[in-house]
C-alpha cells in the first residue's frame, strides 16, 4: 500500500460517494493506533457513518473509540456546529445589549451561511491550530463525497481573500472583527494543505469508469487549490474464481476495462490496489484485514435466503408519473448508490413516451449530460451550476436595489461576494427548478445525502423567514416546501444498495425527511444480485447478505421497494 509509506502528519480521504472513503480511512486509522500512534480521526460529512464502522457513539469532542486504544474519532455536526457558534457570538452579549437587538443577532445568524461556516471554523481549528490537536501523532480526516469537500477545501482561501478585500468591515455572518481573528488560521490552513510535507491527500475510487473520471477531475481541482500531495487508492477490485459464473466474468472485465483506460490525469500518481470483500468491513475486526490481499477474503458459501420481499414494479411508477404529467422526482441517497442513473433512466422513459421532461441534478460533482448520452427533443437536461447562480443572484439582488445611495449599494456589493452567497444562490435555483415542474416532469438528481440534508434544511429556514418577513415576490421559496410535502406534485426516492451502510443511511435521511412533513415514495435498491444466478463464491456470499437487508426495507423502512439487479452496462 504506497499511501501508508512515508506518510505526513495529516491525511484526507476524499473521493465520489460509496468508493469506500470512511473505511479505508477508519482501517488506517485503526492500522496507525495499532502500530503505536495516538491518531485522531475526523469526519466532515453531515451524514457520516463512521460511528457504525468503528461501532462507537461519537459526537463533536474526541472520544475514545471502543477495542482500540490510541484512537480516538468526532464527527463535525454542522448543526452542532452552528448552535455552538451561534452561542459563542451571542451570549456575551446577553444582559448587555437590549433583547430586541439579540434578536436581531440571532436571526442573521440561523440561515445555511452559519451552517457552512460553523462547520469551515470546527475544521479549520482541527487542521491548523496546532494546540487543538497538539496530543495526536497523526490527524485523519473521512471527508464528505467530492463537491462538498471541494467547497471545504476551497474555503481557507476563499474567506482569507474576502476578508483582505473587504473594506465596509460586516458580512451576511455580521462584523468581521470576529472573522479577522480567525484570519491568521486560515491562513495557516492554506499552507498546511499546500505542503506536502504535512498533508497527504487519498483519492479513493472504484475500478469504474464513472468513479475514475471524478476522482480525475477532483484531482485536477485539487492541483488548483495547491494540493499537490496526491495518492490513488482503488478500491474493491474483483477477482472472478468461477469461470462459468458469466456475472463474475462481466463483473471482473468490467474492472479490468475501467483501470486500463484510466484518465491520464490519474495516471502520474502512486496507485494502491484493495481487493473487493465478501462483507463490508464494518466493526474493529473488519477494518483490521480490510488490507489483506489474501484470496480468503472470500467468505464460505451460504445458503441463499427463501424469505427475500418481492420488489415492485418501477415501470408501473413511471408509468403513474406519465399519466399525471406534471411534478417532481427525486432520486435520494448516499453517494455510489446509483441516483444519477437512476434519475437518467427514468428521464429518457418518460421521454420516450413524448412528454415533455427535464433532467437535473443538485450535486456540484454530478455531470448527468455524462450518464444520459444522446437525448430527444422533449428532453431538456441541465444542471445548477454553482458560478452560475452566484452571478444570477448577485445581477437579480442588485437590479432590485437601485433605490440605495452609493454608500448602501457598496455596502451590499461587498456582501455580495462573501463566499456564503452560493448557498444562497444554489437554494435559489433549487426552489426555482421546482417552481417550474407546475407545467412538465422534472427529475432531479440530488447530491450526495449531507448536502441534501443541508438543502432541505434550507427551504425550512428560508421558509419561515421569508413567511415572517412577507415579501409577496418570493413565491419559488414559500411555495417549495408545500410542493415538497404535496405527494401528488413530488415523488421522492430513496435510493440504496443492499448492505448496511447505505441501507442505515437511507432509513436516517428518511426521518429527516419525516420532520420536514415529506413522505418518500418509496425505495429503489440498486445493483442488486439477489434476483441474479450466479456461482461464484464471493457474489454467492454477496447475495446471500442482502436478504438482512431487503427484509429490514420491507419490514421497518418502506412498503414500497423497487428491486434493481446489477447490470453489466449499467441501468437501461
Amino acid at each position: 500500500m504506497k499511501f501508508l509509506e512515508n506518510m505526513p502528519r495529516v491525511l484526507f480521504f476524499t473521493g465520489k460517494g460509496g468508493v469506500g472513503k470512511t473505511s479505508t480511512a477508519c482501517a488506517t486509522a485503526v492500522r496507525q493506533a495499532i502500530a503505536g500512534e495516538k491518531v485522531l480521526l475526523v469526519s466532515t460529512d453531515p451524514a457520516s457513518n463512521v460511528d457504525e464502522v468503528l461501532e462507537t457513539r461519537l459526537t463533536g469532542e474526541p472520544i475514545a473509540v471502543n477495542q482500540v486504544e490510541n484512537l480516538f474519532a468526532l464527527n463535525i455536526d454542522p448543526r452542532a456546529a452552528a448552535a455552538a457558534y451561534r452561542a459563542k457570538a451571542i451570549d456575551p452579549y446577553r444582559g448587555v445589549l437590549p433583547d430586541a437587538v439579540l434578536e436581531n443577532m440571532e436571526e442573521q445568524l440561523s440561515g445555511a451561511c452559519t451552517l457552512e461556516v460553523a462547520a469551515f471554523d470546527a475544521f479549520t481549528e482541527l487542521l491548523a491550530d496546532e494546540q487543538v490537536t497538539a496530543e495526536f501523532d497523526r490527524v485523519i480526516f473521512d471527508t464528505a463525497p467530492t463537491g462538498h469537500t471541494l467547497r471545504l477545501l476551497s474555503l481557507p482561501r476563499a474567506w482569507t481573500g474576502f476578508v483582505e478585500d473587504n473594506t465596509t468591515g460586516s458580512s451576511c455572518l455580521g462584523p468581521l472583527a470576529a472573522l479577522e481573528k480567525q484570519t491568521a488560521l486560515y491562513a495557516r490552513a492554506v499552507e498546511i494543505l499546500a505542503d506536502e510535507s504535512q498533508t497527504r491527500l487519498v483519492l479513493v475510487t472504484r475500478p469504474d469508469g464513472a468513479a475514475l473520471k471524478e476522482a480525475a477531475r477532483t484531482s485536477g481541482e485539487l492541483l488548483e487549490l495547491g494540493i499537490t500531495n496526491q495518492h490513488l487508492v482503488v478500491n474493491g477490485v474483483f477477482t472472478a474464481t468461477d469461470v462459468n459464473d458469466p456475472v463474475a466474468i462481466a463483473l471482473e472485465s468490467r474492472g479490468r476495462n475501467a483501470l486500463s483506460d484510466m484518465p491520464g490525469q490519474l495516471r502520474h500518481l502512486p496507485v494502491s490496489t484493495i481487493a473487493m470483500s465478501a462483507n463490508p468491513p464494518i466493526g474493529i475486526e473488519g477494518l483490521k484485514t480490510f488490507f489483506d490481499h489474501n484470496p480468503c477474503k472470500v467468505a464460505a458459501e451460504q445458503e441463499r435466503s427463501d424469505t427475500t420481499p418481492e420488489s415492485a414494479d418501477l415501470n408501473q411508477f413511471i408509468d403513474g408519473l406519465a399519466a399525471s404529467g406534471r411534478g417532481i422526482v427525486m432520486t435520494l441517497g448516499k453517494g455510489g448508490v446509483g441516483k444519477t442513473s437512476i434519475a437518467v433512466m427514468i428521464a429518457r422513459k418518460l421521454a420516450e413516451q413524448g412528454l415533455p421532461v427535464t433532467l437535473t441534478t443538485t450535486d456540484p460533482a454530478a455531470h448527468v449530460h455524462d450518464a444520459v448520452g444522446q437525448v430527444t427533443d422533449n428532453l431538456v437536461v441541465e444542471r445548477i451550476n454553482p458560478v452560475e447562480e452566484i452571478e444570477r443572484y448577485r445581477t437579480e439582488v442588485l437590479a432590485d436595489a437601485t433605490h440605495l445611495d452609493d454608500d448602501g449599494r457598496a455596502l451590499l456589493e461587498e456582501d455580495l461576494r462573501s463566499p456564503c452567497i452560493e448557498e444562497i444562490a444554489v437554494f435559489q435555483a433549487f426552489a426555482r427548478t421546482v417552481f417550474k415542474a407546475d407545467n412538465r416532469i422534472t427529475v432531479i438528481d440530488t447530491a450526495p445525502t449531507g448536502h441534501t440534508i443541508l438543502l432541505l434544511d434550507a427551504a425550512q429556514s428560508y421558509h419561515r423567514e421569508v413567511l415572517k418577513r412577507g415579501d409577496a415576490h418570493s413565491e419559488e421559496v414559500t411555495g417549495l416546501l408545500p410542493r415538497l410535502r404535496d405527494p401528488e406534485f413530488a415523488r421522492l426516492l430513496i435510493c440504496t444498495l443492499p448492505e448496511a451502510t447505505p441501507v442505515h443511511e437511507a432509513a436516517e435521511l428518511q426521518e429527516d425527511l419525516a420532520r420536514a412533513g415529506i413522505k418518500p415514495a418509496g425505495w429503489v435498491v440498486n445493483q442488486s444480485l439477489t434476483p441474479l444466478e450466479v456461482t461464484d463464491p464471493l457474489l454467492v456470499s454477496r447475495r446471500s447478505r442482502e436478504a438482512e437487508y431487503l427484509n429490514e426495507i420491507t419490514s421497518s423502512h418502506s412498503d414500497v421497494m423497487y428491486l434493481l439487479p446489477w447490470q453489466e452496462g449499467g441501468l437501461n
